[in-house]
């Protein structure tokens, strides 16, 4: 993706390119995160080159100064380097949860990881705590990417290639802001050049606002949302409603999705369940007719929602959530405090800084229990715990909107990059 000459900002000033993955288009990309990966690391550089050179080539297109490029895809550093423009590193994830992945070289020479066997997954070894990582408080082993855990999985090779690789980045760019995640970013800073630019989903809506265009928090969904929720929304009482999302990728058993089902039939609160339709490992969701009935009015079912619109809505005063990064960020700029029930990948770091660090937020057990889910339903909504974890998120949020706005952190930082950037390439 490149930007043409244009002086503005919107979307039609874009001109989008793709390159093959090597993938047959039925495969499950990040469902299948290992052989996702694996093929884009061994077929999409060479095609990546020859986008670049055809690129440099065209008349109809503004010079390349840059390459910015997500951090799993670290090989295009190279090909930055040798068409000699700088090389941008763009980390999706928490600054915590990238701290982590580049920490791996020295969790794997301490000898934490791989696991010697499989007995460490049940025999108490991942509830004991790491105090190694510059800039986090001591971290239990189970908050780690599993992706550590086998030596034998191409994932862990993956982790340990891409830690190193960011080293040779020119910029490190990260979606977040110091007031969240200052001493996390400060040890990066000592090795890495770093930058919190985010939320991103802010700064959009900062640039949008002084274009006098579309001032709520903008939508990046991939997949069509159901609008008819918002309406129901609407007939709520305020900050009544429990909203439940997993994310775009987790899958989940049978017996789960009936045990967060029943967990939210008897905690007695509306709720809006986004329940896609590729929820259930190896299945379609199908919940009991008798609970159907049992929530009748109280309970709205879609299979994606306006995540953001849904969040920012008055009714909404609580997210059941797999705790992703995006997620994260919009329930705090939505000033909406969580449970939270992680997957894979820094997912688990993100839910410890949340109830933990942040104090924002409750932290479900791994095995998803309908007693637990009733409880902690009712400790977010109606407790005195879920009314303080309001006041702090609130303060989080005006925290992140002075970060986007001029002179905030992620505003200088930005400001930061473009003059170094242009210094770079002689502008």
């Amino acid at each position: 993706m490149f930007k043409s000459g244009s002086s503005s900002h919107s979307m039609a000033d874009f001109r989008f390119e793709t390159i093959p993955d090597g993938l047959p288009p039925h495969h499950g990309r990040m469902r299948q995160l290992d052989e996702f990966c694996e093929s884009i690391t061994n077929n999409c550089p060479p095609h990546f080159e020859e986008l670049i050179n055809r690129l440099t080539e065209l008349t109809d297109v503004p010079p390349l100064t840059c390459i910015i490029y997500n951090s799993i895809m670290h090989w295009a550093q190279k090909t930055a380097e040798r068409v000699g423009v700088p090389g941008v590193s763009f980390g999706t994830s928490s600054a915590c949860g990238f701290n982590i992945y580049f920490s791996a070289p020295v969790l794997i020479e301490k000898g934490y990881f791989p696991l010697k066997d499989k007995r460490f997954l049940t025999n108490g070894y991942l509830e004991e705590e790491i105090s190694c990582i510059p800039g986090m408080p001591p971290v239990r082993m189970k908050d780690v990417p599993s992706f550590l855990y086998d030596a034998t999985n191409y994932m862990f090779q993956f982790t340990v290639a891409l830690s190193q690789a960011v080293l040779s980045a020119d910029f490190v760019l990260i979606n977040t802001f110091e007031e969240l995640e200052g001493p996390v970013m400060e040890a990066l800073r000592a090795v890495l050049p770093v930058y919190g630019i985010g939320p991103l989903l802010l700064s959009a809506t900062v640039a949008a606002e002084e274009r006098n265009e579309l001032s709520s928090m903008m939508s990046a969904s991939i997949f069509t949302e159901e609008k008819s929720c918002v309406q129901w929304l609407d007939d709520q009482k305020p900050g009544s409603v429990v909203y439940v999302c997993f994310g775009s990728i987790a899958v989940i058993s049978n017996s789960e999705l009936l045990e967060f089902a029943w967990g939210l039939q008897a905690s007695e609160q509306p709720f809006l369940w986004a329940i896609r339709p590729d929820l259930i490992r190896g299945a379609s969701p199908v919940l009991p007719t008798e609970f159907v009935d049992k929530v009748k009015g109280r309970g709205f079912f879609v299979s994606w929602a306006p995540q953001i619109e849904v969040l920012s809505h008055p009714s909404v005063g609580g997210f059941l959530t797999h705790c992703g990064w995006n997620s994260t960020l919009e329930s705090i700029c939505a000033c909406v405090p969580m449970i939270c029930w992680p997957f894979y990948a820094e997912q688990q770091i993100n839910r410890t800084y949340v109830s933990q660090i942040w104090k924002i937020g409750i932290a479900m057990n791994d095995v998803a229990e309908r007693g637990e889910v009733e409880e902690m339903v009712k400790r977010l909504m109606i407790g005195k715990e879920g009314k303080e974890m309001r006041r702090r998120i609130g303060e989080l949020r005006y925290a992140s909107i002075r970060a986007v706005n001029k002179g905030g952190s992620s505003y200088n930082s930005l400001e930061k990059i473009l003059v170094e950037m242009a210094g770079k390439n002689k502008i």
